[in-house]
Order: C-alpha cells, then structure tokens, then sequence
C-alpha cells in the first residue's frame, strides 16, 4: 500500500499534534454531489451501488476530487450486516430502507448466524481494496458499521421507525431476548469490522443512530455494553499503525463520561451538544468529533464561515479535535457550501495548533 501522505486525521484521533483541525463529513460521498447521483443513476439501484466495488470506490472518492479532505470513509451502508444475516435488504423510495424478513420471535433469532465475512461481505472488503489503491496514500479511510441496537432496530421495526415500539416493546417485554439478538449482532459487527481492518480500513466509526431513543439505564444495557463489547474485540494495529476508533451516538450527549470509558478513541457529538463543554468532561480521555448543525449549510457561504469559526473556538487550543457535521450532510445543499466549510476549517484552525 503506497504511503499515507496526509496523516492529520489519524494523528487527531491519537490526540498527537497537527498543523490544523482534520475535517471530514458523514454522508460526503452522496446526493447533494451532481456526479454521485449520475453514477447511482448508472447503477439502477441503491444496493447495486453498495455492492458494485468499482461504483463504490468511485463515489467514495468524489467527494476527494471536489474538497480538500482529511479522510474518506468507504461508500456502504449500515445495514450491510442484516441484510448478510438474511433479512433481504431493499429500499423504497421516499421511505428508505426496508427488510423482507423481520426479527419477531426468539425462534427467529436462533436462527440467525454471523456472516461469513469474505462471503456474504466481501463486496465491502473489496471496495476498501480498491479505494486503498485508488486513494494512493492521499488520506485515510474509513470503515464502519452500525452499533447493534441500531441494527436491531431495524431488524425488528422492519425499517425506520418514530415511536420505536416494536423494538423497545421485545426490550421492555422480553430482555432476554432482545440481549440474544443484539449478542449475535455483537459479534457479526466485531468480525465485519476487523474484516474491514485487514481490507485496509485505517480507522474505524461506530453509529450508534437510535441510542439516543433510550433512557439512561436502557442505553447503558442494550446499547453501550454491546458497543464496549465490539471494541474490546476489534484489532487496533494494522500497517504498522494504530486503527482509531470513534464512536457516535445521535442524541447521547448526556452520556458522553460513559462513552469515553468503553476503550475507543474519539467521540462524535451532534449539534445538541457543546463541543466547550464535551471537551471539559472528557478532559484527555477522548478526542471528539463534530458537531456542525447540518442546516447551516443552507445558509450562506459566509454564514457557514462564520459557524465553524465558532466551533473551532469553542474546542480551543490543542489537538484532539476532527471537524464533522453533527449528524449527515443534507441532500438538498449547495456544494459549494461544503467547499466553504472545508476551507473554513483549514483557513481558521491552524492558530489553535501553534505552538
């Protein structure tokens, strides 16, 4: 594999110095770039896009060509696993995703299995390949999965979901259960990710979406312990480097202390939470990752400016920061607005990293 030349995103994580803030974001491989919705044009369909590793590598590196990035994170989606463990992934649009075959019964989830990864994953695998050797060192990238809870989510809500009742009544209902399920999704995310790891991947994002949508005492049993889980299992050096791992749960800015004790390196916050006062409750243990409201990218270009100073400002001197949006980057942006982001955060960072 050809030399890393821009290192600044893995340093960050490290909590080594940098000359200026990293900056990448969730979801920039994706529908607000004219050239990402003519190749998944091209490819027919979502899935088609997500397991076509040439299509893949391609939109993975798109938003490289248009923005002066810190890392690229590989195309996939999170539902990847579920769909390998027999689920049958499919999406509608204006809906979005959707499984043939739901979790319902504890019949159901004795029967589910970990995926071979090489097998039912190894379009993922390939990809990372291939964008390893097409990114030729230029920057980092990165794999990741969906937590558990999230998946199973999904798996058991068949799709997206407002009140969560089905999933959160098997908890309520029959814990024993939901803890079977979101074992065996434990260990089939743990293998992924390693799979991912030894394809290439250099540093690792866990996404936790909807443990937000859980009370304390509840995320602490269903989410974080599986989350602690799959880190303790995952292989932290590869390529002569270490493999940094960030973990983000949307809507768990309470919970940031209990984040920052299961053993990963970063964590990502959304726009809820202040990035001032995320820094002074983690204190060294962590860097973090964030947090730009991903509406303010429909302001204006000056706007945008304008709010990454302030984020910037508000982490301060010293490494231990990678700039992001708080959540997704929104279809319906002007790239342009991203361009202003990303040169915003290059522009304005470097003075919090003199000596």
């Amino acid at each position: 594999m050809a030399e890393l030349k821009n290192d600044r995103y893995l340093r960050a994580l490290l909590k080594q110095s940098v000359d200026r803030t990293p900056v990448w974001v969730m979801r920039q491989a994706g529908r607000y770039l004219p050239e990402y919705r003519e190749v998944r044009q091209k490819a027919g369909d979502f899935m088609t896009l997500c397991s076509t590793p040439e299509l893949a590598c391609e939109v993975t590196l798109q938003p490289l060509r248009r923005y002066d990035l810190d890392a690229a994170i590989i195309f996939s989606d999170i539902l990847t696993v579920p769909d390998a463990m027999g689920l049958g992934l499919y999406f509608v649009s204006g809906e979005g995703p959707k499984f043939k075959n739901t979790i319902q019964s504890a019949a159901d989830i004795r029967n589910l299995t970990v995926p071979d990864m090489e097998d039912s994953l190894g379009y993922v695998m390939d990809a990372i390949r291939l964008t390893r050797r097409e990114i030729d060192g230029k920057v980092p990238l990165i794999g990741f999965s969906g937590s558990p809870w999230t998946l199973a989510c999904y798996m058991v809500e068949g799709g997206s979901s407002k009140d969560f009742a089905k999933v959160k009544g098997m908890m309520f209902d029959a814990p024993e259960q939901m803890h079977a399920l979101l074992n065996v999704l434990a260990d089939s995310v743990t293998a992924y990710l390693n799979a991912q790891i030894n394809a290439g991947a250099q540093a690792i994002m866990l996404f936790d979406t909807w443990g937000g949508s859980l009370s304390p005492d509840n995320y602490r049993q269903f989410s974080l312990a599986y989350m602690e889980k799959i880190v303790a299992g995952l292989q932290r050096h590869a390529d002569g480097r270490d493999v940094p791992v960030t973990l983000f749960t949307k809507g768990g800015g309470q919970w940031l202390e209990w984040m920052a004790e299961t053993g990963v390196n970063a964590v990502g916050l959304d726009w809820t939470t202040d990035i001032a006062n995320a820094r002074q409750r983690v204190g060294d243990k962590v860097a973090l990752q964030g947090n730009m409201d991903p509406c303010v990218l429909y302001a204006s270009g000056d706007r945008v400016e304008q709010e990454v100073a302030s984020i910037l400002a508000a982490y301060g001197k010293g490494t231990g920061h990678v700039f992001n949006l708080g959540h997704g980057i929104h279809p319906s942006v002007d790239p342009e607005n991203m361009r202003r982001l990303v040169d915003a955060v290059h522009q304005h960072s470097a003075q919090y990293h003199q000596d």
